[in-house]
């Protein structure tokens, strides 16, 4: 998997900030894709430290195995896009495009003068 390939899918990365405390993309990664299915539910994708294997789920860093909708091998190009069909089969089809989570920056309060 590249980040070419799974932004050709529709993935966008959960944080593009690029800093020396993130992982480089061979190691881990994480997206989401860039719709939601019709009754609401968001896709998430992610490739954890020391797995040969990327997770497909609705939460973004799922923890119990069953948050887990699909578990798919990094070179199984079909089978993930096969998982993703499935998916937005399962919720009823693809609808809008789903809104970028914005990040607030801290700002202290100020009073006015």
């Amino acid at each position: 998997m590249t980040d070419p390939y799974l932004r050709s899918l529709g993935f966008v990365p959960t944080n593009e900030e690029r800093d020396t405390a993130r992982p480089s993309f061979n190691q881990a990664w994480r997206y989401r894709h860039n719709q939601q299915a019709q009754d609401g539910a968001l896709l998430f994708i992610e490739h954890p430290f020391g797995l040969s294997a990327c997770r497909l789920s609705q939460l973004e860093a799922p923890l119990a195995a069953q948050d887990v909708v699909a578990t798919v091998s990094l070179l199984d190009q079909p089978a993930l896009e096969t998982a993703i069909e499935s998916f937005f089969t399962a919720h009823g089809g693809r609808s809008t495009v789903a809104s970028r989570a914005v990040s607030q920056p801290f700002r202290p309060f100020r009073r006015p003068l």
